[in-house]
């Protein structure tokens, strides 16, 4: 036998019907002889059993007086209604039920014959500190906000779960305090708010059983699985890892069904690459497509008929097939319908997931059962598509996040024209690892591409940075040696003649050439046995003090050594390389537009460059030679606009070097792969290797026959080994020059053969410059350097 005692509660239940048989006493007494007579047929009803308005706590008295308590309850529960209304007497904080609306009965009896309805969230401590908040409410005067939703979660017929929100009518409820109450001050309800998860304090506070609650409360149910879905649609798809979550796809798919009311529902996505207009798999746990089928991607002019691709893709609206068999006949089996069929699925809808105009992708909604999803249907997905668009979006941000900070990681910056390859790679290594595969991003190799190399080298630069490093040295000696010549006028000890003859040496060894170890020789010298004479020398006398204070002050605390002319030197690199690889850069933008090609530069004594141009570079436009012709004459262009910048930036350096241009013309395509190890592209296959040991030693070719360097100042070298090549290149010359790029002063030289190489020619073209890019007066370079008066 249950009894509302049972449970602990500051409120002792006892079911009543005193409150709302003091309405009908009232009513008795109207004027009004129908609302009279029924009063008095209610009130005599109950008559007998006067413990219904004493109050019962147990429960199983509700059953024994049930057909009278239907009478007290029928203005509540009317009759007419009773189809359509979900409603039900009960006691608050307790599963027990009562004279039910015969539409709840239906309800609770469709779920099954052994189900019982219970609150949802119903935590363990929770009914005693809501039961309190209603007494300090409602007996003791407080404000408080204890508004909280209710619900009950119960499977219809075919399983599907329904939400059913539960409002409390507490009309006929009354709250009594009994001997074990007590005073509640405002400082006592502060402390229970501040300690809500205290349940000993509220105990003591508002003692079990301190208060008598006499009465029901009438619980009105409405239905609403519909917002409730929408909501869990919105939470599960706001959630994190929805790839790698193993329960995403399956939760997400029951609240679908509940959704739609259709049990056998399932769930799919696909993604759209508008660049290759094709739909592709969405990889993670569960993730499933029924347009690919098995099929990682397809093509969508494939994949899809006339009508469902003008629906997806040209108006981005549904597209729904109620019955997937007369669709399969009528069309005589061709795409979507021959797929769908064979999987068995009989109706389904493919929603487009849009996000400012653009596809992102499609939402495949299908059922084993005709005509479960429709057109009509489809339009309730208007209440949850900008959900499934935000998410996908949200998505689609951490894919790409996360395809970068792989192809990072594997193989660091990548030039934009390859990186939908390095995409491709670092997709396929994310699905490995999702699928608890040993993910390896592979080699990636871009074959019969045409390569492109030139470079513009500052001339003699060895000589030049030697030069600067000999004044330094030579200005470094000659202080050491004063402040050793001023030790031994105040203290002749031979030690200082000794280190004075042995920098004197280091003087004549510098001034006749500078070997590779010399520098290094010298600093190693003047650490170990010049620093600590000069910390010495710094002790003894205020005057050789203040001189080598001078000294260390001249030394620079990155090199430890002087540092003057080689810092005017290395200024003066600095500021070349970074203006001819803006120039360079800023063209290569639009090379860029005019067929999509490979492109690296290097910094080192000038720029070097590197272009690769082929069909298995390009992603989606036609390669045709034309193309590696136009890239050709524009390099000649830009070396020469290369050349005029640093020319123009000349007057401004420290050290004022010149500059020469070099192009080598390559015929035949190749195979580039990029380097796991080294991070770069480099060509691959030894018969390819040619052309690298080309690029490594043509710079420093010479006329055959003579001593005389290949590139000169002033002067464009291109390097061939083929007639027709020098042919092409004569013509683009010859078209430069009316351009006003070239003077006529143009040679074909044949090279002395490089160590593997032979047969080597070239065309050295002189450069016409323009004084500060004006375009009518054109120079020689003898002409610019006099007109500029730079030696």
């Amino acid at each position: 036998m249950m009894k509302t005692t049972d449970k602990e509660m500051p409120l002792q239940m006892l079911i009543s019907f005193d409150k709302i048989l003091k309405r009908y006493d009232e009513m008795a007494k109207s004027p009004d002889k129908f609302l009279a007579s029924k009063a008095k047929h209610v009130l005599k009803t109950q008559a007998p059993y006067p413990i219904l308005r004493e109050g019962f706590d147990d429960v199983s008295l509700l059953q024994e007086h049930e057909d009278v308590i239907k009478v007290i309850l029928q203005d509540s529960f009317a009759d007419v209604l009773g189809q359509n209304e979900i409603k039900t007497a009960s006691l608050p904080y307790y599963n027990v039920l009562f004279n039910a609306s015969p539409r709840f009965k239906k309800i609770v009896e469709n779920a099954g014959t052994d189900y019982v309805p219970f609150l949802r969230n119903q935590e363990e401590g929770i009914d005693y500190i809501m039961a309190c908040i209603v007494i300090l409410n409602f007996h003791y005067g407080y404000q408080l906000d204890f508004s909280r939703p209710y619900f009950y979660d119960i499977p219809d017929a075919n399983g599907i779960m329904r939400h059913y929100r539960i409002l409390y009518n507490a009309d006929f409820m009354e709250i009594i305090p009994t001997s074990l109450s007590k005073d509640i001050t405002q400082e006592d309800v502060d402390r229970l708010l501040e300690n809500p998860e205290d349940m000993s304090l509220w105990k003591e506070m508002i003692p079990p059983n301190s208060f008598i609650s006499k009465g029901f409360v009438i619980s009105n149910m409405f239905d609403v699985t519909a917002e409730h879905t929408i909501s869990e649609i919105k939470t599960a798809l706001i959630s994190s890892d929805k790839r790698g979550s193993e329960n995403f796809i399956t939760d997400l798919q029951e609240t679908f069904k509940s959704f739609f009311k259709v049990k056998e529902l399932r769930i799919g996505f696909v993604t759209y690459n508008a660049e290759e207009d094709q739909l592709e798999r969405v990889f993670g746990n569960g993730m499933e497509s029924f347009l690919l089928n098995d099929a990682n991607k397809k093509i969508c002019n494939k994949l899809l008929c006339e009508g469902s691709y003008e629906r997806l893709l040209e108006e981005k609206s549904y597209f729904a097939i109620s019955d997937v068999d007369k669709a399969y006949k009528i069309s005589e089996g061709s795409a979507p319908y021959k797929s769908l069929y064979e999987q068995g699925i009989k109706s389904a809808i493919f929603a487009p997931i849009v996000n400012e105009g653009q596809l992102l992708g499609v939402l495949e909604l299908v059922s084993t059962k005709k005509n479960k999803l429709n057109g009509i249907n489809a339009n309730k997905l208007e209440d949850v598509m900008p959900y499934i668009v935000a998410a996908v979006v949200r998505s689609k941000i951490e894919e790409e996040n996360l395809i970068d900070a792989v192809i990072q990681n594997e193989c660091t910056a990548v030039h934009k024209s390859v990186h939908w390859r390095f995409e491709q790679e670092a997709k396929q290594f994310i699905m490995d690892g999702l699928e608890e595969k040993q993910p390896s991003f592979k080699e990636i190799v871009f074959k019969e591409v045409y390569p492109l190399y030139g470079q513009i080298d500052i001339s003699e630069s060895s000589n030049a940075r030697n030069t600067a490093i000999q004044r330094d040295l030579m200005i470094q000696l000659s202080h050491i040696k004063n402040i050793l010549e001023a030790a031994f006028e105040l203290e002749k000890l031979p030690i200082y003649e000794e280190l004075n003859f042995r920098i004197e040496n280091y003087v004549v060894d510098v001034r006749e050439a500078l070997y590779s170890n010399m520098e290094q020789s010298i600093y190693d010298f003047v650490n170990a046995d010049i620093v600590p004479v000069l910390e010495h020398l710094k002790t003894i006398d205020e005057g050789l003090s203040q001189l080598v204070k001078a000294y260390e002050e001249s030394i620079d605390e990155n090199t430890h050594s002087y540092y003057d002319h080689r810092k005017q030197y290395d200024q003066s690199v600095m500021k070349i390389n970074k203006k001819l690889a803006s120039v360079l850069d800023k063209h290569q933008e639009q090379a860029q537009q005019m067929f999509p090609h490979f492109y690296e530069r290097y910094k080192t004594d000038g720029i070097e460059h590197n272009m690769y141009i082929g069909n298995s570079i390009s992603r989606d436009k036609t390669f045709d030679t034309l193309y590696l012709n136009n890239l050709r004459l524009w390099q000649l262009q830009v070396m020469c606009e290369m050349e005029n910048s640093y020319y123009r930036l000349k007057p401004e350096l420290e050290v004022p070097l010149d500059v020469a241009s070099l192009v080598l013309v390559y015929s035949t395509s190749l195979s580039i792969r990029f380097r796991m190890d080294e991070k770069r592209f480099d060509v691959d296959g030894t018969y390819n290797a040619r052309y690298e040991i080309i690029k490594k030693r043509i710079d420093k070719s010479t006329i055959k026959g003579t001593r005389e360097r290949l590139t000169q100042k002033g002067k464009l070298a291109i390097v061939y080994s083929q007639k027709k090549d020098e042919l092409e290149y004569l013509r683009y010359i010859s078209f430069l020059k009316a351009k006003g790029y070239f003077t006529n002063n143009i040679e074909i030289v044949e090279l002395e053969g490089l160590q593997g190489v032979s047969g080597l020619k070239a065309i050295r073209a002189e450069i016409l410059y323009k004084k500060d890019k004006e375009q009518e007066n054109t120079y020689t370079y003898e002409d610019l350097m006099n007109e500029l008066k730079v030696d």
